[in-house]
C-alpha cells in the first residue's frame, strides 16, 4: 500500500471516530428523562402514503403472519417483538412500521385491533429505552412518518389511555430525532430524518418557530443532496424515487394546511422527475446502478403520475454523471461517474462504464443489481465490477471497498477520474466514448469504452480497449473479461462461436457478435429480482491483452 493510501485510511478512521464521538456527546446519558416533554392533545392531520399497499400482506398480518423482507414470521398469537426475528432487514422493516400501509386494505375492525395490539407492544418493549436497531435514526424517522400517516388505522376506536400513550411516544421520538439529526449518517438516512421532522412539525401541534426551523433544515438537506440535474448525491436511481415518495405527501400536507413550505421543496421535486425518467426503461423499470434494486411498475407510476415537468428524457445527467443514448425504441444507459464522496459510497458499486440496454418493453442487458433482502456477503458481491455489464481486468474490481467493520463498506480507492465525450452524428446516431483510471495504480492501464447506437436504432456497436497512458500503441499485458449480464426473461441461442442471439418473450431478438474473440455463455445470478436472487445467464468476451488489447462487438436487431 502506498503512503498516500495509508494516510487516506488514517484520515477516514479519524473522521469516523469523531463522528461517533460527536453522536455520543450529542446524546449524553441516554434515558427517557433526557427527551421528556409535553404530550400533544391531538394530531393535526394524517399525511398521505403514496407507497403501494398489498391487501394480501394486510390479510397475512391480521392473521398473525408477517411477510417482510422476503421472509415470513409466524406469530401464533404473540407480538412479533416477543419473537426472534429472521434477519436484520426484517427487523428494520418491522420497527419502521411501513407495513401499516397494508392494513388500509383489510377489514377496518381487524386492521385497527391488530395495529393497536402491535403498536402497544412496541411501546412496552422498545418505547421506554433508547437503544439498538429500533432507535437507529433512519428507522425512527420511518416509524414517525408511518405512525402519522396511518394514525387513522391505529387510533380507530382506541381508548383514551392508548391514545395518550401513542401521542406521548410520537412526541418523544420527535424530540429524540431532533437531537440526533446532525450526527446521522449522510445520504438517505439524514434526508429521511429531516423529512420526518418537517412532517411532524406540521402534522402535530408545534410552534411557528419549530415549523420554520424544521423547514429550514430540510431546505439545507434538499439543496445539498438533490443535485442540479435532479439526481440524488448517492448516484443511486432508486434513492431518488424513495425520497420523492416521501416528499410528495409532505408537499401536499403543506398545501392542505396552508403553511409556507420549505423553499427548496417544489424545485427539488420538479428536478427529480426528469432524473427518474432518465433512468426509466420503456418497460417501466429503473436501471440498476449503484445500489439500486428492483422497482415495481406500480411503485414508479405512483410517483410519476404527479409529474408535470414533461419533455423527453435528458441525454446526460452531468451532476451525477450518467449518459443516455436513445434512438427510436433502443435505449442504452451508461455509468460515467464515481462516488460524490466517501460518506456516500457505502452502497456505490464498482461499475464505472457499465451499461444497460433495452428495446421497446424488453430489458436485454442489465447489471445484476442489489439484492433487497439477501445477507451482507451477497450485497457486497453485487457491488463488484464482475456483477456489472462492463470489462474487468485480472479478475479485479475497478474500485476498492473497505473491509473494515469500523469504517463500513465504503469505497477507499480505484476509479478517481472518468473522461467522457459524446458521439453525435448528423445521421441521428448517438454514442459515448469514456475512459476510467480504475486499473492505473495496480496495473498501469486505462480502460476505454466506445458505445454507438446507429441512427436506425437497430444496431449498437461497441469497442473495449486497454492502453497505457501517453503511449496508446505500447504493448500491454493481462487478462480482461467483458461481461454482458442478460435479463432473466431473455432466452439465449448460440448461432455460431462468434454470435449469440437474445430472444425476448414477445419474440423480439438481438444478436451479439464479436469477430475478434468467441462469444461465450456462462452461468450468472440476477440479484435484483422481486422474487429474490435468481439464476440467469451472461455472455462474455475474453481478451488476452498481450495478443488483443482491443475488441469490437455489435448488437443487431434481428427480425
Amino acid at each position: 500500500m502506498q503512503l498516500s493510501d495509508r494516510q487516506r485510511l488514517l484520515y477516514l478512521y479519524m473522521r469516523e471516530g469523531w463522528r461517533r464521538f460527536s453522536r455520543r456527546l450529542a446524546l449524553g446519558r441516554i434515558s427517557a428523562m433526557r427527551f421528556s416533554g409535553g404530550t400533544p392533545d391531538r394530531l393535526v392531520v394524517a399525511p398521505t402514503d403514496l407507497h403501494p399497499a398489498d391487501s394480501f400482506a394486510g390479510e397475512e398480518i391480521t392473521a398473525g403472519r408477517f411477510p417482510l423482507a422476503g421472509r415470513i414470521l409466524e406469530c401464533e398469537g404473540e407480538s412479533p417483538f416477543a419473537l426472534e426475528l429472521p434477519s436484520e432487514e426484517f427487523a428494520v422493516r418491522l420497527h419502521s412500521f411501513g407495513w401499516l400501509r397494508h392494513m388500509r386494505l383489510v377489514d377496518p375492525e381487524k386492521a385497527a385491533h391488530t395495529a393497536r395490539f402491535i403498536v402497544d407492544d412496541w411501546l412496552q418493549s422498545h418505547g421506554r429505552v433508547i437503544g439498538g436497531l429500533a432507535w437507529r435514526p433512519d428507522v425512527t424517522a420511518q416509524r414517525i412518518i408511518a405512525w402519522l400517516s396511518h394514525s387513522p388505522v391505529v387510533l380507530k376506536d382506541a381508548d383514551y389511555p392508548f391514545y395518550r400513550r401513542f401521542l406521548k411516544s410520537l412526541a418523544f421520538q420527535v424530540r429524540y430525532l431532533r437531537h440526533v439529526a446532525d450526527t446521522t449518517r449522510d445520504g438517505e438516512p439524514r434526508m429521511r430524518v429531516r423529512i420526518a421532522l418537517a412532517m411532524a412539525s406540521i402534522a402535530m401541534p408545534a410552534s411557528p418557530s419549530k415549523m420554520r426551523k424544521a423547514a429550514r433544515h430540510l431546505d439545507e438537506e434538499l439543496d445539498r443532496q438533490i443535485l442540479p440535474d435532479g439526481g440524488h448525491c448517492s448516484r443511486n436511481p432508486r434513492a431518488a424515487l424513495d425520497i420523492l415518495l416521501d416528499l410528495l405527501p409532505l408537499r401536499q400536507t403543506y398545501v392542505n394546511l396552508g403553511h409556507d413550505m420549505p423553499l427548496q421543496l417544489i424545485p427539488c421535486i420538479d428536478r427529480i422527475f426528469p432524473a427518474l425518467r432518465f433512468f426509466r426503461h420503456q418497460g417501466g423499470e429503473l436501471a440498476l446502478f449503484n445500489g439500486a434494486t428492483y422497482t415495481l411498475a406500480n411503485e414508479l407510476m405512483s410517483a410519476l403520475r404527479y409529474d408535470e415537468t414533461g419533455g423527453a428524457p435528458f441525454k446526460a445527467l452531468p451532476s451525477i454523471n450518467y449518459d443516455r443514448m436513445a434512438v427510436k425504441e433502443t435505449v442504452v444507459l451508461m455509468d460515467t461517474g464515481v462516488p460524490k464522496s466517501v460518506d456516500l459510497s457505502s452502497t456505490a458499486a464498482a461499475g464505472t462504464l457499465s451499461i444497460e440496454m433495452s428495446s421497446g418493453r424488453n430489458r436485454f442487458i442489465v447489471n445484476s443489481g442489489r439484492p433487497r433482502f439477501a445477507g451482507e456477503a451477497m450485497r457486497q458481491m453485487s457491488r463488484m465490477t464482475a456483477a456489472h455489464s462492463v470489462a474487468t481486468l485480472n479478475d479485479t474490481s475497478s474500485s476498492r471497498v473497505s473491509g473494515s467493520r469500523f469504517l463500513g463498506p465504503i469505497v477507499i480507492g480505484g476509479v478517481g477520474k472518468v473522461e467522457v465525450s459524446r458521439i453525435e452524428r448528423d445521421s441521428g446516431a448517438d454514442g459515448v466514448t469514456a475512459t476510467h483510471d480504475g486499473y492505473l495504480k495496480r496495473f498501469g492501464l486505462l480502460y476505454e469504452r466506445d458505445i454507438l447506437v446507429a441512427a436506425s436504432g437497430g444496431e449498437i456497436r461497441g469497442r473495449e480497449r486497454f492502453l497505457k497512458p501517453g503511449a496508446p500503441n505500447a504493448p500491454v499485458s493481462g487478462l480482461a473479461v467483458v461481461r454482458f449480464h442478460i435479463h432473466p426473461t431473455i432466452q439465449l441461442y448460440q448461432a455460431s462461436e462468434n454470435e449469440t442471439r437474445l430472444v425476448a418473450p414477445d419474440g423480439e431478438a438481438w444478436a451479439l457478435t464479436c469477430l475478434d474473440v468467441p462469444v461465450e455463455e456462462e452461468e450468472d445470478v440476477f440479484f435484483a429480482d422481486p422474487s429474490g436472487v435468481r439464476a440467469s445467464r451472461q455472455l462474455t468476451l475474453t481478451m488476452p491483452l498481450g495478443e488483443m488489447p482491443e475488441v469490437q462487438w455489435s448488437l443487431v436487431r434481428r427480425r
